[in-house]
């Protein structure tokens, strides 16, 4: 059978074979291209197959079914194709007409594009490049689901803010500009629904402000009425568009302080009960299903705060045996996760995760870090590692290896993160949700 090849100056084209055409579609990853023949003549019986689909590993002779198995520059997976239409490549988009396209059909195709990507499309136009103060644009976004989680690694060396930001569904390192921040905001507090809060001291007072890094947005808070350095926590609700921030006790101080809680929508501070308890300990606080915890020495088990009744409570939940450096993780709904190393100067240490069962008030394990991946992570015995969580995602990090760990509580999956931005021995990090809607006010 006689096939003839009639392409085009772009690389599309008809295959006609004894007078009957077959579709021909191009393929371009990477500047790599490949022409996929589908044709279909019959077989007669008994004849020896020699077709790749009954052969393997053997070379394809016969045109009758030809499926593309290749692994492009960029892409980790293979690629497979099989196509059944002509696809004319050359086609002129028509600038008369795309020129314009209705401001509302516009702000609903570019509010599904990454945020990060955003930013490259401004330089296409004026148009495009004042969508950042058009509040339509703004509407548009609030209304699509979010891209994904990333995390955001920060970093104040010689009063000169650097962050980077890890987009876990591009898998790609993006730079973002911090020097709008006033120079006492040094230390990351954390991310909520798209907004980011820091801390620091101005003078000899205590200061807390919050920003939104995509539009470059912030502002101080008013001061506490007990100011002084606390432990903080920062919940953005976005049904309403407003956030709280959240002040317990101070954990290097003797006495204890009353909680403070700053609402955006009566942008004041508003006291409330006095935590019960003498002694905490180092780790972060985790908020969830409307409730704060932490971990405390004394009375042994956690402390709940229930932002409902503004009251706290003790739930005698006791740690794990041999736990060390814990952390607390807020999962989805109602779950809670304890985060620890067991077993120091050991050569059976290793990493565990428990979840709360809150009926029985136990912590029950749910996994262990592979060897493996804890070698990778803490290379000393003795070393740091910081940890955090968003929904059911946990991040673990460890500055003096350049690159993060990634745990999926749900798909039991560890992935690396790699890259400089977590080398840097004052380096913090959180999970961030990048949104131009997060409102700071």
């Amino acid at each position: 059978m006689d096939c003839i090849v009639k392409s085009s100056e772009l690389g599309s084209g008809v295959v006609v074979c004894n007078g009957e055409s077959e579709s021909v579609e191009n393929v371009v990853f990477g500047g790599d291209v490949r022409c996929c023949i589908q044709a279909s003549p019959p077989r007669g019986n008994g004849s020896r197959n020699t077709s790749p689909m009954g052969r393997v590993g053997s070379r394809n002779t016969s045109p009758s079914r030809q499926i593309v198995k290749t692994k492009p520059r960029g892409l980790d997976e293979e690629t497979h194709g099989t196509f059944g239409k002509v696809v004319h490549a050359d086609v002129q988009m028509e600038d008369n007409i795309w020129a314009m396209l209705p401001e509302d059909l516009l702000h609903e195709i570019l509010a599904r594009i990454p945020p990060f990507l955003i930013f490259r499309l401004r330089l296409v136009c004026k148009r495009w490049n004042s969508l950042l103060q058009d509040s339509s644009f703004f509407k548009f976004h609030s209304s699509v689901p979010s891209d994904g989680p990333c995390v955001l690694s920060f970093c104040k060396s010689s009063l000169i803010p650097q962050c980077s930001v890890y987009s876990l569904p591009l898998k790609a390192w993006y730079r973002m500009s911090f020097t709008f921040l006033p120079h006492w905001a040094i230390w990351l507090v954390g991310s909520s629904g798209g907004l980011v809060c820091f801390s620091g001291c101005e003078g000899s007072v205590f200061c807390i402000l919050v920003c939104n890094p995509l539009t470059q947005t912030w502002r101080v808070l008013p001061s506490m009425h007990f100011n002084q350095q606390r432990q903080l926590i920062m919940v953005v609700d976005r049904t309403d568009r407003s956030f709280k921030v959240i002040a317990t006790n101070d954990i290097c101080s003797d006495k204890s302080l009353p909680t403070e809680i700053y609402d955006s929508k009566e942008d004041r501070w508003s006291v409330h009960q006095t935590m019960p308890a003498s002694n905490l300990c180092s780790s972060k606080m985790a908020y969830c299903d409307s409730r704060l915890y932490l971990e405390t020495l004394s009375p042994l088990g956690l402390m709940m705060y229930r932002l409902d009744i503004n009251s706290w409570e003790h739930i005698p939940a006791r740690f794990p045996r041999s736990l060390l450096d814990g952390y607390l993780v807020a999962g989805t709904q109602k779950r809670l996760f304890l985060v620890g190393r067991i077993g120091l100067y050991s050569t059976l240490q290793s990493i565990k995760i428990w979840e709360l069962d809150h009926a029985k008030i136990l912590w029950v394990e749910i996994s262990r870090m592979p060897p493996k991946n804890f070698r990778s992570l803490l290379r000393l015995s003795a070393e740091r590692f910081e940890c955090f969580g968003l929904d059911n995602l946990i991040c673990f990090t460890s500055y003096n290896q350049g690159k993060g760990l990634l745990f999926d509580v749900d798909k039991k999956i560890w992935s690396w993160i790699g890259g400089s931005a977590f080398q840097s021995y004052n380096n913090q990090a959180c999970f961030y949700e990048p949104r131009f809607d997060a409102s700071i006010y």
